[in-house]
Order: C-alpha cells, then sequence, then structure tokens
C-alpha cells in the first residue's frame, strides 16, 4: 500500500521509487533520481531494501516448514519482485493460496500481470483495498473466497505500516487483523527504523517528503516496532535488522544502521 499513487512518469511514484530501491526495471529516471538522493542521505537503504526482500522470503519459508501455514495474506505488496510470495509459498506447496492487496492501481496493473500461480493448484488473487480500512479487505470476496479462515494464515506486512502515522492507529488496524485470525496464524512485519543513526534517516525521510513522493514515512523506534507483536509469540531472534533475522549462508551480516528491522509473530489462542 502506498498512499496517493499516480500513473504519471513525469512524477516519482512510491512505488516504482522502492522498485529502484531493489534493483528493479519497473521505474523512470525521476524515480531513479529520488532513490538515489534517498541513497546518498541513508547509504544503507538500498542494501536495506534488498535484504527486507529477503527477510519477507526466509520468513515466508520458515512459515510453510515450520507452521504448516499453506495461505498468506500479503497487504501493501509492492510492485512485483522475485521471488514473489507466491513462488515461494508454492514452490514448497503446490496448492498454496495467496492474497495480494494493495490501494495503488499502478501496483495491482503489475500484479495482474506477473503475479500468476506458478501451480495449477495453486491460487492468487489480487484485491485493490486500503490497510487503513481492515475490516473491509477481511470482508472482500477476493478474502473469503480464497483463504479459509478457520486455518492459520500467514499474515505479510512487509515495511508498510510506516506510511500509518499515529492518527491512523497502526496498532489498532493491526489489532482488527490479528483478531481475525486463527491460532496457528503468523505475523510476519518489517518497518522503517532509525534508531542506528537519527540525523541520516531523518535526513533520507525529509528528501523523500520534498519530492512529494507520498505522505511522510514514519521512522519508529526499536520498542515501537516491538509492540506491533503485542499478544503475540514473538518468535527469536524477535525484532532485528532484516538482514539479521535467521539468516541463510548468502546473507552477510551488514551495518547496524540497517533501515529496516522485521520480525515475526506466533498467534496462540485468543491474541
Amino acid at each position: 500500500m502506498f498512499p496517493n499513487g499516480s500513473f504519471e512518469q513525469g512524477k516519482p511514484h512510491p512505488a516504482r521509487v522502492y522498485d529502484s530501491l531493489l534493483g528493479g526495471k519497473d521505474n523512470y529516471p525521476v524515480d531513479q533520481a529520488v532513490a538515489e538522493g534517498i541513497a546518498q542521505r541513508w547509504p544503507e537503504i538500498q542494501r536495506s531494501a534488498q535484504q527486507n526482500r529477503a527477510w519477507m522470503a526466509r520468513a515466508v519459508r520458515h512459515m510453510v516448514k515450520e507452521g504448516g501455514v499453506t495461505q498468506f495474506l500479503d497487504i501493501g505488496t509492492g510492485i512485483p519482485t522475485r521471488p514473489n510470495l507466491h513462488e515461494i509459498a508454492q514452490g514448497m506447496v503446490p496448492s498454496a493460496r495467496i492474497v495480494y492487496v494493495d490501494n495503488d492501481p499502478v501496483v495491482l496493473r503489475h500484479a495482474e500481470a506477473l503475479l500468476t500461480p506458478i501451480s495449477p493448484e495453486g491460487r492468487s488473487t489480487y484485491l485493490q483495498a486500503d490497510l487503513r480500512d481492515p475490516r473491509a479487505v477481511l470482508a472482500s470476496p477476493e478474502v473469503t473466497e480464497t483463504l479459509d479462515m478457520t486455518r492459520p494464515v500467514g499474515l505479510v506486512l512487509a515495511a508498510i505500516l510506516h506510511f500509518l502515522d499515529e492518527d491512523e492507529d497502526p496498532a489498532g488496524v493491526l489489532r482488527v487483523l490479528v483478531d481475525a485470525l486463527p491460532a496457528g496464524s503468523y505475523v510476519a512485519l518489517s518497518h522503517a527504523c532509525g534508531d542506528a543513526d537519527p540525523v541520516r534517516a531523518e535526513e533520507a525521510s525529509a528528501f523523500y517528503r520534498q519530492n512529494k513522493v507520498s505522505k511522510p514515512v514514519v521512522l519508529r523506534t526499536q520498542k515501537q516496532i516491538e509492540e506491533f507483536f503485542t499478544g503475540l509469540e514473538l518468535l527469536e531472534p524477535g525484532v532485528v535488522p532484516v538482514d539479521r533475522w535467521r539468516p541463510d549462508a548468502s546473507v552477510s551480516e551488514g551495518p547496524d544502521d540497517m533501515g529496516f528491522r522485521g520480525g515475526l509473530g506466533l498467534k496462540h489462542g485468543t491474541a
């Protein structure tokens, strides 16, 4: 979910800026200029974006392998970047089902073209809806007809809650979603965090605002991000820089100022 999306090629678009940070090709020079400006002010942000994507993949693999999860709700999916969630899940369990949610028509246009099931047994569905109205997301036919809400679900919120300011009650939004999940479900959540270098992080955030890419990104502290997991079992190693969350052999540990921190929570009974 990227607020205030635009189809204009002459105006930076938040999803395309993020795609540029990931090294993707679905962006334009104006988006690349903003991505480069952010990286100049916060050099680790590009690696952070790439490692955030890798973190999501590891979290999904854990949910499938260790939790037996075969259905996922991915809110704020962004422009498709391989490996996509359904490719990971259906590569492990061909019948896995995924609902991708984003409020941005630019993102959904890409999703409909690229996020197709990799197996005939699997299903990938797309919903244009807003995270800020979680009840509408949960009540949509795309969710109710694709996911069995009596069985564990993997809720993925990768680098999205920082687009909600406190007036929009991100904790309350998350609570509505978590309350709808059955026991055995997981919440994979990552968030922008500037704790290690607040000055550089704020400079990058201010540059983002000045270029009117979207509403401001809200940098939250480690403690604030941990509080999003209230009522869940926060699995080891807790909320950490995304490259340090259960890294595989291909991940080299980065510096402390990694821009995103992530964690995985497990719901036991009533959260």
